[in-house]
Parts: structure tokens; C-alpha cells; sequence
């Protein structure tokens, strides 16, 4: 994976500035972490700022990013047991980038987290020069190891919202939005959402139509802003409150029926204001809220697997108004019922018919 680009950055490590004081290159800074991490991201990221520097070429213009690998050593890292990355430089040597990228890391967090923690001090340092840092899907939560993150807005890969909100209580994790701008600090949802993140730092850095032009060539949805229609709830069971796990139960197996918090509250013998806050502190979530996403769980599994009407899904799931079932779908999904059925409803017909 060595190329003309990380030579060009190893003979100017240094940003160079025009006489107006606007940086006459990007030097972009992929890391390539210790552990298990996601290959596609690294490589993702590497092509997308070198296609930008195909495209831009391709106007008349000269190249804008200097995109280089670095690690915490230069020696090889091998992923998944069969790829294989030379990093361009160990960060020690990095005196000065712009945009730092961090990919998605696997694995037990906490253990993730600690093997990396000597990039944290290199991430601060440039970020205090002027250096902009990005994470990918759960490369999130590396950026939030370094601090830079309490006290603002982050997203990640939806599955990891519990564990995440769990290692970081002071950042404020919106895991519904594809991509979070905290003045130079940035995140992507899940999965393929760093694609969106990408466009949008091209298109801070270039301008619309090169993001707009890399779009196409990938065909990539450009300016998604919600993942929410991707979520697969489940309810958030990893905790020791037996009264609050029996509710739970009480919920998921009734999801067609009407229940009240009083009742619920009643069955396990809480007064309602305690049940709310146990509920909240042991699933983050309201019991109105989890009830209302069970409910949505199973409408979207129905709109998914079967020709039922709107109406029988709504019924099936406890509604009896349509104005409140389509208003409470859109706002956990943000897809109407219809939309969604549009958008991921089988159209194939399986072998089995």
C-alpha cells in the first residue's frame, strides 16, 4: 500500500501555507490502530481523498490531500488473519497534520480502548495545533477516549449505543444521526455511514459538486442524516433490577395490547415515579419510550415480512389511532410506515415461496 502520496509527505512533513495564509495542502492522517479494526474504513478513506485528487486534477487544478497510514509503530499490521498495512509513518514522527481519520476498532471496548491510548497524546497534540479529527462508526469510541468529545454531541454504530453511553456518560451520544459537526470534531453512525462522512469533510474541504461527483462515481445517498431506520431494538436487558427486567418481559410479550405505566408499576409493587427512574437508569430509556419502541420493533418486522395492511400492523401492535401510530413510526424510524414498508418490504420472491 506504499505510493507516490506517502512519499510526497515524507519529503514534506510540515503543512505548507500560501501567502494568504490558507494551507496549499491537506494532510490527512488515517491511523491504523492496534487490534482488530475494519480494513474497508482505512481503505475507504485512503481512496476517497485520492479520488478527490483524481477529480480536482481532472478540472485543472492541482492535488489537495496528502493522505498517509500512521500507526503507533511503522511496523506491518495484519487484520483479520489475512490483510495486510504498511503504515506510512509511526505518529511520533508526525510533527503537524489537518484531519486526523479514526476507523472502526473490534472487540471487547474497554481492552480496545487501553491497547490504543498511545495515540491519545499525538490526537490532542494536533488537535491543539489546529487538526481536525474524525471518527468512523465505533472508531467513536477512541475519540471519545482522548476527552475531546465530553460535553458534546457524538454518534456511533447503534448497537454499541448502550456500551458506549455506559464508558462515556459525560458525551452526549445522538446515535440516531449519520453525522455530528462539533466545530472540527466529527462522527459517522454505522457501517457504511462513514461513506457520509467523507463526502461531507470533501465537501468542507473542496467544494459541493466534488462531493456531489464522488457520490456518483460510488453511488452513494448522499446527505443522509438519520440512521434510525437502520435500528433493530433490543431491550437493553444487562443489568441486575429484576423489577424493571419483569416489566420488560411484561411488555414484549403483550405488544398488541394497551398497557398503562400504573399497571406496570402496580404488577411489581413500585409506586410509578419509582419504577420510572429505576427504568430509566437501568435501560436509558423511559418506560413510555421502550414501550413505544417494542411496538415499532414488531410494526417493522410486519412491514418487512408480511402483505398486512397498515391497519391490521397497527393493531397488531397496540394502536387504535393512525395519526399516533404513523407520528410515533416516523419518529423512531424517520420513515413513515408506508416508506418503510417501500424500503425494505421483500419484492423478491424466495425459493419457498
Amino acid at each position: 500500500m506504499r505510493h507516490a502520496h506517502s512519499l510526497y509527505w515524507q519529503r514534506n512533513p510540515i503543512v505548507m501555507f500560501s501567502d494568504q495564509g490558507h494551507p496549499m495542502t491537506v494532510h490527512v492522517s488515517i491511523l491504523v490502530p492496534e487490534g482488530a479494526a475494519v480494513v474497508g474504513c482505512i481503505e475507504g478513506a485512503r481512496k476517497t481523498f485520492l479520488l478527490a485528487n483524481t477529480f480536482l486534477e481532472g478540472r485543472g487544478g492541482q492535488p489537495l490531500f496528502a493522505v498517509h497510514l500512521v500507526a503507533l509503530t511503522k511496523a506491518p499490521r495484519t487484520y483479520d488473519g489475512v490483510f495486510t498495512i504498511h503504515p506510512d509513518a509511526a505518529v511520533r514522527s508526525v510533527s503537524r497534520t489537518n484531519l486526523i481519520i479514526i476507523p472502526p476498532v473490534n472487540g471487547n471496548m474497554d481492552d480496545v480502548v487501553e491497547e490504543n491510548r498511545g495515540f491519545f497524546p499525538w490526537i490532542l497534540s494536533q488537535h491543539e495545533r489546529g487538526a481536525e479529527v474524525a471518527s468512523l462508526c465505533v472508531g467513536a469510541f477512541l475519540l471519545a477516549g482522548t476527552g475531546l468529545l465530553d460535553g458534546k454531541k457524538c454518534s456511533t454504530h447503534w448497537s454499541a449505543d448502550r456500551q458506549f453511553r455506559a464508558m462515556y456518560p459525560d458525551v452526549e451520544l445522538v446515535s440516531d444521526r449519520v453525522i455530528t459537526d462539533e466545530n472540527g470534531l466529527y462522527s459517522s453512525g454505522g457501517a457504511n455511514s462513514f461513506w457520509n462522512l467523507l463526502l461531507y469533510l470533501v465537501e468542507k474541504h473542496v467544494d459541493r459538486p466534488m462531493a456531489v461527483h464522488i457520490a456518483k462515481y460510488y453511488e452513494i445517498e448522499i446527505d443522509r442524516v438519520s440512521q434510525a431506520s437502520y435500528f433493530m431494538f433490543k431491550g437493553q436487558k444487562g443489568h441486575e433490577d429484576d423489577a424493571v427486567r419483569k416489566v420488560q418481559d411484561h411488555i414484549e410479550r403483550n405488544v398488541q395490547k394497551r398497557i398503562t405505566v400504573a399497571h406496570l408499576a402496580a404488577m411489581v409493587a413500585l409506586g410509578r415515579r419509582n419504577l420510572e427512574r429505576r427504568f430509566k437508569k437501568a435501560t436509558s430509556n423511559t418506560v413510555v419510550e421502550y414501550m413505544q419502541r417494542v411496538k415499532v420493533e414488531s410494526a417493522k418486522l410486519q412491514l418487512e415480512r408480511s402483505r398486512a395492511s397498515m391497519t391490521d400492523v397497527m393493531e397488531r401492535t397496540g394502536y387504535t389511532d393512525t395519526k399516533a401510530f404513523r407520528t410515533t413510526f416516523k419518529k423512531i424510524t424517520g420513515l413513515s410506515p408506508v416508506q418503510y414498508r417501500a424500503k425494505y418490504a421483500r419484492t423478491v420472491p424466495s425459493r419457498h415461496g
